[in-house]
């Protein structure tokens, strides 16, 4: 949907809020063109149940993933017995039994494979599960199917007034994003993951999450996420880096979540990195939104477009709050 015609929607779904013009110009100062939504429009512009949204969020996330494994198998060269690890990360839905184990079922996956599904990690887990991947590869995990997928359009309250419902409307996206991590051993890849880092902010639990309501997961933010990224980046990459034996001066490339233009300049401006380091979380950001979990993947996808070469940091920052860090070399 392009997204003045979501922001039509929005006035029409919260009078109140969109008659501050501050507010309104949210929609026009995201940068973003177009986002893809679970259901057509008019679906919600309709109160739904957290039990009505949450049986969506299993139809539409079983599908995306299933056709992204698919085409994630064939990519790697691999057949869907050869994965012995799945790693699933989403937090905009539930279900137990978890998503993976009945993509087991869909695809004809490894039924003594490692089943490892992250929930709660918001716009980091993408980066987290990575990580997770790569460190089952380390354990002697031959094919990890990382799967991230979210349908934060889902998580929509008609009823929530808030001006952070109403900036969320303006930002949040669905998606979904799959790939499979490999040892090293000589014959291919795209990228070699070298080293990760987690860092948990304290007292800050507040800054980022959902309440849970009678109709759905209601978004909670503070506007000074960008405050935060600003304050504390560098120190939290250099440190990063540092535990690696890397420094700023060896990175060629960034793989950014983009969580918001605010969040992008704050993290260019702690950085002081050239405006063209994040053209790619850019270009993401303005043809798909914020789609939480796997919006890092398909800045990744982007850069990767481009044949990069050299070291490269992948960073994305989520709830708890926290920073989560991946570090990446480019297979010429």
């Amino acid at each position: 949907m392009p997204q003045t015609q979501l922001r039509d929607a929005a006035v029409q779904l919260f009078p109140r809020l969109a008659a501050h013009p501050k507010l309104l110009e949210v929609f026009e100062n995201a940068q973003i063109q177009r986002r893809f939504l679970a259901r057509p429009l008019e679906w919600y512009m309709e109160p739904h149940s957290f039990a009505d949204k949450n049986a969506v969020y299993v139809e539409e996330t079983l599908r995306l993933s299933e056709q992204l494994t698919r085409t994630a198998l064939a990519q790697a060269g691999a057949a869907p017995e050869d994965v012995d690890a799945v790693v699933f990360v989403s937090s905009t839905g539930i279900s137990t039994p978890s998503l993976e184990s009945m993509l087991m079922e869909r695809l004809g996956l490894n039924r003594q494979a490692v089943r490892l599904p992250l929930w709660g990690l918001g716009c980091a887990g993408g980066a987290q599960g990575l990580a997770r991947a790569a460190d089952l590869v380390r354990a002697g995990y031959q094919n990890v199917l990382l799967i991230a997928a979210e349908l934060c359009s889902l998580t929509l309250v008609k009823s929530d007034e808030s001006s952070s419902n109403f900036v969320g409307s303006a930002l949040f996206a669905d998606g979904a994003a799959a790939l499979v991590v490999g040892p090293d051993d000589g014959t291919g890849g795209l990228v070699r993951l070298s080293g990760h880092r987690s860092t948990l902010l304290p007292d800050s639990g507040d800054v980022m999450g959902w309440d849970v309501m009678d109709d759905g997961l209601k978004v909670r933010f503070r506007q000074s996420i960008p405050e935060l990224v600003s304050g504390m980046m560098r120190q939290n990459v250099e440190e990063t880096l540092a535990a690696s034996d890397w420094t700023l001066e060896d990175l060629q490339h960034y793989v950014v979540h983009p969580g918001g233009v605010k969040v992008l300049d704050a993290y260019q401006e702690a950085l002081s990195l050239d405006p063209q380091a994040l053209a790619a979380s850019r270009q993401v950001l303005h043809c798909n939104g914020n789609m939480s979990s796997p919006t890092v993947l398909f800045v990744l996808e982007e850069l990767l477009k481009h044949a990069p070469e050299g070291k490269g940091l992948l960073s994305a920052m989520g709830p708890g709050f926290c920073a989560e860090h991946v570090l990446l070399e480019f297979v010429a």
